[in-house]
């Protein structure tokens, strides 16, 4: 049986990834065990009783502890877990496992990786610069490291303005008072720098792919964002053919010599071209979308691990779309206690229902 670890198992209102790749590649490989590496005990991905639910689940030190301290309590896990393959799906977890990577090959766990140095090009305090080299437009971004100075950049762009983290998180600041507080938020979860990026307005697309580490392109799929959260996270997706954004991509993958999955975010301003505002190193929330109409990106990317030959996916075709919605997902408080107290928790009952006490 393959046994394959993967992260980001939030589902809320601003989901992670995790449990979309879990679907998909159950979609694929339907007898695979699905391991989770949680940050937080209320993960919802671990009580929920779909495909989307790993088999077992165990806590994770956060990223930020450091490489040393994500490989120790891995070497924990596998006194007594199988880990074939590693799938990250959040960005602060990169660097950790790009300096892990000849560990993680000793242990005998595979895992598909972009370069320290792509990782860094893309990076949102070094997009502006990489795009500019490129020739992609992008949005004016600045950062600093205190308030003051995000600040003064800020009357140099014009209000209103995005205030962004390094890794996640985005404020709106029409005001200095907005912005401060903006910073303040951010510094205080995710450190400095801080950025702060012109304010563009128009139609996003979003374009999920899996890049072959030399510069090509296995598969994507290009959506225009329909409706979004407060977040500004896509709730809603149409798929549309864009030639002019499939030259851009091209661009920026064989820039980077991408491997692995990615996710480019394009604002589209009536009479001009598409700006590249981020790109993101995993998976998105959404690719769950694409696997259930013939593009299964997390199911290729592991035949790329297994080192499997196999058919090109099938495009998405323009008009398709997907509405997310939310469910309540029910559990026991002392489901939420184990996984909390011993940092493991085992699947629920067989017939898939959460247990009785």
């Amino acid at each position: 049986m393959i046994s394959v670890a993967i992260t980001g198992l939030h589902r809320g209102n601003n989901p992670q990834p995790g449990a979309a790749v879990a679907a998909g590649l159950r979609r694929r490989f339907p007898d695979i065990r699905i391991v989770g590496l949680s940050y937080d005990p209320l993960e919802s991905a671990l009580y929920c009783h779909d495909g989307g639910r790993p088999d077992v689940a165990y806590l994770m030190p956060f990223p930020g502890a450091g490489a040393k301290a994500t490989l120790d309590r891995l070497d924990e896990i596998l006194e007594t877990e199988s880990i074939d393959y590693l799938i990250p799906c959040l960005d602060s977890e990169l660097d950790n496992y790009i300096e892990l990577q000849a560990e993680l090959k000793a242990r005998g766990i595979g895992c598909v990786l972009p370069t320290q140095q792509a990782l860094d090009d893309r990076a949102k305090p070094n997009l502006d610069k990489f795009c500019r080299e490129l020739d992609v437009p992008t949005p004016r971004t600045l950062m600093a490291n205190d308030a003051d100075t995000l600040a003064s950049l800020a009357l140099q762009l014009g209000y209103p303005v995005y205030v962004k983290g390094r890794f996640y998180e985005a404020h709106l600041a029409t005001t200095p008072k907005e912005l401060y507080e903006a910073f303040n938020d951010i510094a205080r979860v995710w450190g400095t720098p801080v950025l702060v990026q012109e304010m563009v307005v128009g139609e996003e697309y979003d374009i999920l792919g899996l890049g072959d580490g030399k510069g090509g392109l296995l598969a994507s799929c290009t959506i225009r964002k329909m409706l979004r959260t407060s977040a500004g996270k896509g709730f809603a997706g149409v798929v549309v053919a864009d030639p002019d954004l499939d030259e851009l991509v091209a661009r920026v993958i064989g820039a980077l010599r991408w491997a692995g999955p990615f996710e480019l975010e394009f604002i589209k301003v009536p009479g001009k071209p598409h700006a590249l505002f981020e790109m993101n190193p995993r998976f998105p929330a959404w690719v769950d979308f694409p696997s259930q109409v013939g593009c299964n990106m997390p199911a290729r990317l592991l035949e790329q691990l297994q080192g499997i030959e196999a058919e090109p996916l099938q495009a998405c075709t323009p008009g398709q779309m997907f509405i997310r919605h939310s469910i309540d997902v029910v559990t026991h408080i002392a489901d939420v206690a184990k996984m909390t107290i011993t940092g493991q928790r085992t699947s629920a009952t067989d017939d898939g229902q959460p247990t009785s006490r």
